[in-house]
């Protein structure tokens, strides 16, 4: 076997899908599929199971993947640890962002280190903050931009933003002018964002603490969706306060009884290679965070 068929299964395997995995690695479907072949025949065994709908890992896959993961890390490290050495950075830096979330410095991070080191190459995955913290967790991910309402205990990172969540309502809205104790808001249809979400995981969370089922109406992922379906009145949307800034036909209401903050974190495992604790540098500026913010012992939307 060797380290490309490694890598193109770990990309079938974490992409779930034979064609994904294939423009994940830029090369054809066809060629994906024949290295994969080759690698199943050189072990003896089948890697996927194919007659389900999606590529998943039979038993045999599953043993495989973590060592397959662990043989490209070791072949990154080399390239990395020469690189520190002669000051040049090589590699691939795989990057995760919460889905339908435009931040604009992590952009400006991500085109100043590449100008600066474009012998790295970045790859950009969105997904929904679950997923993203469990592939950064799990090495499949170095970084990740996600929203939560607690800070992973296991991970380094910084927070770019900490704020409370609000309820959002047009002009004219029963609600309007003052602060909404979420007893009160259960009488009323809520537009917000869907499991797996930061904001979601805190405004369930919320809700349960004070016995409070909410009526969830609609659900998106996109900040900007539940403001445009909470103007046209189909709910009340929640969302953190920055969220309604910029939307003018929107009045952000407090939640009297909902003080958990919404997070928006850029995470990472401790001992991360060269390249990605560059990169977390160029971010650190992008956000003009000091690196007394964040913690590289402990533990810390959408």
């Amino acid at each position: 076997m060797d380290l490309r068929q490694l890598e193109y299964f770990v990309a079938v395997a974490e992409e779930r899908n034979f064609t994904r995995a294939a423009q994940r690695v830029h090369i054809s479907q066809s060629g994906v599929s024949a290295q994969i072949r080759r690698l199943e025949k050189e072990l003896g065994a089948e890697l996927f199971d194919r007659s389900a709908r999606s590529a998943e890992l039979t038993v045999a896959g599953e043993a495989a993947l973590a060592h397959a993961r662990n043989a490209l890390a070791a072949a990154a490290s080399v390239g990395q640890a020469v690189g520190e050495i002669t000051g040049l950075l090589r590699g691939n830096l795989s990057i995760g962002m919460v889905i339908g979330c435009t931040v604009t410095p992590l952009f400006d991070a991500l085109a100043g280190f590449h100008r600066a080191h474009p012998g790295v190459t970045l790859s950009l995955r969105e997904d929904n903050s679950d997923r993203l913290l469990d592939d950064v967790r799990s090495g499949a991910l170095d970084l990740a931009l996600i929203g939560t309402g607690t800070e992973p205990d296991d991970l380094e990172f910084l927070t770019i933003i900490s704020e409370p969540l609000v309820a959002a309502v047009p002009a004219g809205h029963e609600l309007a002018g003052g602060p909404v104790a979420l007893h009160d808001l259960a009488a009323h249809p809520v537009v917000c964002m869907p499991p797996g979400t930061g904001l979601r995981a805190v405004f369930d969370r919320v809700c349960a603490a004070r016995g409070v089922e909410p009526m969830i109406a609609l659900q998106a992922s996109a900040a900007e969706a539940i403001a445009d379906l909470a103007l046209r009145g189909l709910g009340v949307a929640i969302l953190s306060e920055s969220m309604v800034a910029g939307h003018s036909g929107l009045t952000a209401l407090p939640l009297a009884d909902a003080i958990d903050p919404a997070l928006l974190v850029l995470a990472w495992r401790p001992g991360t290679n060269a390249a990605a604790r560059e990169l977390i540098a160029y971010c650190r500026t992008a956000f003009r965070i000091s690196a007394d913010q964040s913690s590289s012992t402990a533990p810390t939307t959408r």
